[in-house]
């Protein structure tokens, strides 16, 4: 594994979204998240980890110590058995009241889980559901993603020129046409904000290797994860803030306030990021802290 980090970062990922829906909302019939009372767009720190995840997957593949915990398909408390067995202690899974406990190797466990799978050292877990694996505390955490905007949320009617049973096709008579629905978003700049803790990284051995593959991820994850239903969603800039020291140098809102995103003309509604101004102020920046601007 690489070295740990030894500095505290803060960072501000600014990306954005054409004609489609960056983030559906189950408990609104997948409608594009807003805030109610401002229409501005969400987009979950859940989602975006997730984009994290896929990315180190594919770029990783099956790589030891890049494993994916919170995976599509998987089944938890198999890893949970694979790290008992690989630390040598599967006996304690036998007995019924020992598997919530796992006895005195949960510590154990905990730490095998970290080395092993990417997530778990990066933005942790709770792993104590059946076979005991502890709780981690991730050095990384993101806000969710604000549209610098309101937005506008659109619905479009689709036609699919066929159907899926015999009796749908008995019942149109052999016209064959299923309707739907599509929500979008015409255009919308999205900023989320992140941590990245060097005292946290030291617990889960989250080293440099591992930070420079999430700023990559950051950079490159939605180049990977392309739908119809996402439109075109890319990332603008992610602005990095490092300082010098482990607990850090300056508090990260006002370091957050150096970066202001606004539109050119507030009388034309926006349709890309050229219609946006990025200014990101580095006169005067506390002692201790620098700037790393990607791409």
């Amino acid at each position: 594994m690489s070295e740990l980090i030894q500095n505290r970062y803060d960072f501000t990922l600014i990306f954005d979204v054409q004609d489609g829906n960056p983030n559906g909302d189950p408990d609104a019939g997948n409608l594009p998240r807003i805030d109610p009372e401002t229409s501005h767009g969400l987009v979950t720190d859940v989602c975006l980890k997730r984009k994290v995840r896929n990315y180190v997957q594919l770029t990783k593949k099956e790589q030891q110590d890049f494993d994916i915990y919170i995976k599509e398909k998987a089944v938890l408390i198999r890893a949970h058995e694979k790290a008992y067995n690989a630390i040598g202690a599967g006996e304690l899974l036998k007995g019924e009241d020992k598997k919530r406990k796992g006895g005195d190797k949960v510590e154990e466990a905990r730490q095998w889980m970290c080395k092993n799978f990417y997530d778990v050292r990066t933005f942790g877990a709770v792993m104590s559901l059946g076979i005991n694996c502890g709780q981690v505390r991730g050095p990384i955490q993101m806000t969710f993603g604000r549209s610098v905007d309101p937005v506008v949320t659109l619905e479009h009617s689709i036609t699919r020129m066929a159907v899926a049973t015999e009796a749908e096709a008995e019942k149109q008579q052999g016209d064959n046409r299923t309707m739907g629905r599509k929500n979008t978003i015409p255009y919308g700049v999205y900023v989320a904000h992140g941590f990245v803790s060097a005292h946290l990284a030291a617990q889960t051995g989250f080293g440099e290797g591992d930070l420079n593959l999430f700023w990559d991820a950051l950079c490159n994850m939605f180049e990977h994860d392309r739908s119809a239903a996402r439109g075109l969603m890319s990332t603008q800039k992610l602005v990095i803030f490092k300082h010098d020291s482990e607990l850090g140098n300056a508090p990260a809102h006002a370091l957050f306030k150096r970066i202001r995103v606004s539109k050119k003309d507030e009388h034309k509604p926006p349709r890309s990021f050229d219609d946006y101004n990025l200014v990101i102020d580095q006169e005067g920046l506390p002692s201790g802290v620098s700037i790393i601007a990607r791409p």
